[in-house]
């Protein structure tokens, strides 16, 4: 299992809005990065896309970009079918 460092922005304009929005946190975030289900890329935007499932069973796709080799900023997360 990859380490990443997580870069998470609490501004208003920052990563952890877009989440709050689907009523996702950092914690449901992170261990999906780094240790999917599977891995792809989105479609709308090109960045690295990872699915998995959250310790309360809900399926998520997290969007990020891969800033170094050990250095992730997530910029949205969303509930999915599994």
């Amino acid at each position: 299992m990859p380490y990443f460092d997580f870069i998470w922005e609490l501004t208003e304009d920052g990563n952890i809005a877009p989440l709050a929005e689907h009523g996702i946190t950092p914690d449901d975030v992170e261990p999906i990065v780094l240790n999917p289900d599977r891995l792809g890329v989105s479609r709308s935007s090109g960045r690295p896309i990872a699915f998995g499932e959250t310790m309360d069973g809900r399926y998520l796709a997290v969007v990020y970009e891969q800033i170094d080799e050990c250095t992730v900023y997530p910029i949205t997360a969303f509930e999915v079918e599994n």
